[in-house]
């Protein structure tokens, strides 16, 4: 029997392999996730900001070098308010970047910046987490992607990191701009799918689904 945290996992990873690594949305997604140098922790319920600072926390203090994931899949929070929170987690924890990605966000292509709450609209509100030093050494690189390290590829997923060249951010924020204005009603078809995954596997996990 599939175990409710399985699940959880299950639905992420769909996220991560059928929309940013099938639209090659982050260079080093694939690699990171493969390494593995991703942590996923899961909140139930409605949970606090402390419980919040606690698992993330808990998740950085792993021996290596990773990008932390705390998911709540019963969370029902607005995409503000989830904004608001991450905002507070950060000021609990300056030695971590912080992003946030929420499952309801338009799209939006009037321009690059615009575009990426739509790109990073995850099954679950979550909050990626990636050490500071991880990102001072992915800023001062300046290898080419294919020759980062994996702890430099898996700060860079995705989240606020800097890569490792000037100029490259803007670059993969144009190209992303570029692929999701081809293939915006295919993504949009994805995310569609994997939500709809997710409803119906919550509900057989047992996880009150609020959305």
């Amino acid at each position: 029997m599939t175990t409710a945290p399985a699940e959880v996992r299950r639905i992420l990873e769909r996220y991560l392999v059928e929309v940013v690594e099938r639209y090659e949305l982050c260079p080093w997604a694939r690699t990171a996730r493969e390494a593995p140098a991703l942590a996923v922790g899961i909140l139930w319920g409605a949970p606090e900001l402390g419980d919040w600072i606690a698992l993330a926390r808990q998740l950085l203090a792993a021996p290596a070098p990773r990008v932390a994931m705390v998911v709540a899949p019963e969370l029902a929070i607005a995409r503000a308010a989830f904004g608001a929170l991450r905002d507070r987690v950060a000021a609990a924890l300056p030695s971590a970047g912080i992003a946030e990605f929420h499952p309801d966000a338009a799209l939006d292509l009037a321009s690059p910046a615009r575009l990426v709450p739509f790109l990073r609209r995850a099954p679950d509100p979550l909050l990626q987490l990636v050490p500071l030093a991880i990102l001072d050494a992915a800023r001062a690189a300046r290898a080419t992607p294919a020759t980062v390290s994996i702890a430099a590829q898996s700060a860079m997923l995705c989240g606020r990191a800097a890569p490792p060249r000037a100029g490259l951010a803007e670059t993969i924020a144009t190209a992303n701009h570029a692929v999701a204005a081809r293939h915006h009603a295919a993504i949009a078809a994805a995310l569609d799918d994997i939500a709809a995954d997710r409803a119906a596997a919550y509900a057989r996990a047992g996880i009150t689904a609020r959305r």
